[in-house]
């Protein structure tokens, strides 16, 4: 039970306040005039002010509320290293029953793991996340058994009592780890890109700086090993060896003593990208569909197009002398001789033969091709004729064989049944939709895979790859109907385009390609094929060990599984003769960035409330109470504030001046003054 005063003045305090001076001017008029009744008046005046202020005695039933301790336990990754996982574990059970024997004093105990998607250590928001649910006016002391590695500092809130650092980790503790400065998403093939390493030691380190070996390996493969030395940037370039994702590791050996390796190691997952992509277009002569493949080639930025037209065949003789006319001349022997390896892709579009291109050039055409290059024929009638390509060195390499027989009526191209897995014209959209065609160059296929079919299921689109190149014959010159809107139209641009860049060998094309789109720890496990079934996957974690994960179809041709990795690392997809290898998790882990323990980040935090840092590796310090405002610590202690919170659980207000007796008195003192006065 407490008491005290209280008022609830029916005026204002400053309308109070000039009644009083007025009342006390009255009195000391009073005064100066001689009126014997002055203290009488002074009285009344006073009684009638204060039953204004209605002053009242309030008695408050209180109880008592327990004072709060909150003990924040840091688990993440880093508190894993050394001993520390264990002195963490140890020192806050002992405070956590030292502080549960002191008298009206509650525990809040608060592991802290690490943070999602690489975020670190989040010890001040899971600190601002129980100051919420506890009353600031209760909160004794915070302790925190931590190595002092947070990564939200900034988020580091208005305390209400003594923060205290419980430091694990040791004086002697050093490490060294491996940092990659800089990682490009994307680099040119063919082009070095520079990447800057440094290999530091941090903490205690013995010795003086030196050499230290580095292994590099590109997709899982062989590692390299060089002697860098300790402490400086290192400039290393690197040339991908091929296009798509490129999974390079740096790794450095365990040292002897160091804290631990987790840091010594990165992953860099560059996808490499071609600077230019040369294409040669040669069309046998000018016709409607001409300008569609030379406006696909040149709407892409990427693409080099060097495109020649015949538009004076040997066989027109009109006279004019060769000196007079405006046409350039085709070098023909400087292409297909000279720099025809310079090309990623030859296109001969309604091309015969004509003598312009003797036996000898195409015959290396072939051998371009043979030897990883890439042809696309676009057949018209000529293909059909007597100076068809296919009667040419060429033909020995072409999928399909043409019958003489051009088909001159309307149909409406459709995708096979193995087109529907191939990547080329996978999901181009609904055929009953497309415009038609109005011509077919009638083909038998000797080699290749048909993906379109026109006229009665014949074969209009036949992918192939000869040696290391690739092949492709489209066994009509309508695809330009399509461009027009011809009936609708159809997917013209997006059809030619994958054709291209299929025989260009993308990597995001193959039909037969396994890879993994990682997020955080997961990935999704992707196999394309052409096959029906694909079968399982087995994985190879980063340390040795194998899993078979079955994969499920999501569409024709493609099988997907979900996969959960537990490490941080490289991870090895094997399919029978398909490897893709993947890189989980971050280049370097935050919690690793840095490992030695150190006060120094919550220093200016702990400061705010005159707390301390003691080393639990000098002994769990003991507690002590310390009033608000003074040093929170010292050698071998660490001080609570007690808060004497309390709840209200009743209250009584009984008025000191009743109206009644206020009317009595007022009445009483005014009377006895009038009187005093009147006798005198």
């Amino acid at each position: 039970m407490t008491g005290n005063i209280i008022f609830d003045p029916l005026l204002p305090w400053p309308v109070l306040a000039v009644l009083a001076a007025v009342a006390a001017l009255g009195v000391a008029l009073a005064v100066w005039r001689g009126l014997s009744g002055w203290a009488l008046r002074a009285l009344a005046a006073l009684a009638l002010i204060g039953a204004i202020a209605q002053p009242s005695w309030q008695v408050e039933d209180r109880a008592p509320l327990s004072d709060i301790v909150l003990m924040l336990v840091d688990k993440s990754a880093s508190q894993t290293l050394a001993d520390r996982a264990g002195v963490t574990q140890e020192a806050a059970d002992t405070l956590a029953a030292r502080i549960e024997a002191r008298p009206n004093t509650e525990l809040r105990r608060i592991d802290v793991g690490d943070g999602a998607e690489d975020a670190g250590t989040q010890i001040m928001t899971a600190l601002n996340a129980a100051l919420a649910e506890e009353p600031r006016a209760r909160i004794a002391g915070i302790l925190l058994l931590s190595d002092g590695r947070l990564h939200d500092l900034e988020r580091s809130p208005d305390l209400p009592a003594p923060l205290h650092l419980l430091l694990t980790g040791k004086e002697t503790d050093w490490d060294r780890r491996l940092i990659v400065r800089n990682a490009p998403a994307f680099a040119i093939l063919g082009e070095p890109v520079t990447l800057y390493l440094k290999i530091e030691d941090s903490g205690a380190a013995p010795g003086a700086a030196g050499l230290t070996p580095l292994d590099i390996s590109i997709d899982g493969g062989e590692a390299q090993r060089f002697q860098v030395p300790l402490g400086e940037d290192i400039e290393l370039p690197v040339t991908l060896p091929h296009g798509g994702r490129n999974v390079i590791r740096f790794s450095v050996p365990e040292a002897e003593g160091e804290l631990t390796d987790r840091n010594n190691a990165a992953l860099v997952q560059i996808n490499g990208v071609r600077d230019r992509l040369r294409v040669l277009l040669v069309s046998g002569e000018p016709h409607a569909g001409g300008r569609t493949w030379r406006n696909l080639l040149k709407s892409d930025s990427s693409v080099d197009l060097v495109h020649f037209t015949i538009l004076r065949p040997p066989e027109k003789q009109d006279g004019v002398p060769v000196t007079e006319l405006s046409l350039i001349a085709f070098p023909t022997r400087e292409l297909f001789l000279e720099k025809i390896e310079d090309f990623d892709l030859i296109i001969f579009d309604r091309y015969k033969r004509r003598g312009i291109l003797p036996s000898l050039y195409l015959d290396n055409v072939r051998n371009y091709v043979a030897g990883g290059g890439a042809v696309l024929v676009a057949a018209g009638p000529d293909f059909a004729s007597a100076d068809s390509l296919y009667r040419s060195p060429l033909g020995t390499i072409l999928p399909a064989e043409p019958t003489a027989r051009v088909i001159e009526e309307g149909y409406r191209p459709q995708v096979t049944e193995l087109g529907q897995r191939h990547p080329v014209t996978d999901g181009l959209g609904d055929p009953e939709s497309w415009g038609r065609w109005l011509r077919q160059i009638d083909i038998t296929t000797t080699d290749g895979k048909v993906v379109m079919s026109g006229v009665e299921d014949r074969p209009l689109l036949v992918l192939d790859r000869v040696g290391e190149g690739r092949v492709a014959l489209l066994a009509s010159d309508h695809a330009w109907l399509w461009n027009r809107g011809f009936e609708g139209g159809g997917p013209q641009l997006e059809l030619l385009r994958r054709l291209a860049h299929w025989m260009m060998k993308e990597p995001e094309l193959e039909e037969e390609a396994l890879w993994a789109d990682p997020t955080g720890q997961t990935m999704r496990i992707v196999r394309r094929t052409l096959e029906e079934t694909a079968g399982p996957v087995t994985i190879t974690r980063p340390d040795g060990e194998t899993e078979v994960l079955p994969l499920e179809e999501v569409s024709p041709g493609r099988f997907e599984a979900i996969y959960e990795g537990l490490e941080i690392g490289l991870y090895r997809l094997t399919d029978d003769e398909i490897e893709s290898v993947i890189g989980l998790g971050p280049a370097a882990p935050r919690e690793f960035e840095q490992t030695i323990a150190t006060a120094e980040l919550l220093q200016p935090v702990i400061d705010t409330m005159r707390g301390g840092a003691p080393r639990l590796e000098a002994g769990l310090p003991v507690l002590r109470e310390v009033r608000e405002g003074r040093p929170a610590a010292g050698r071998g202690w660490i001080g609570l504030t007690p808060r004497d919170a309390f709840r209200t659980q009743d209250v009584m207000q009984t008025p000191l001046l009743p109206a009644w007796l206020v009317l009595l008195l007022a009445s009483a003192l005014i009377v006895g003054a009038w009187l005093r006065e009147g006798r005198s």
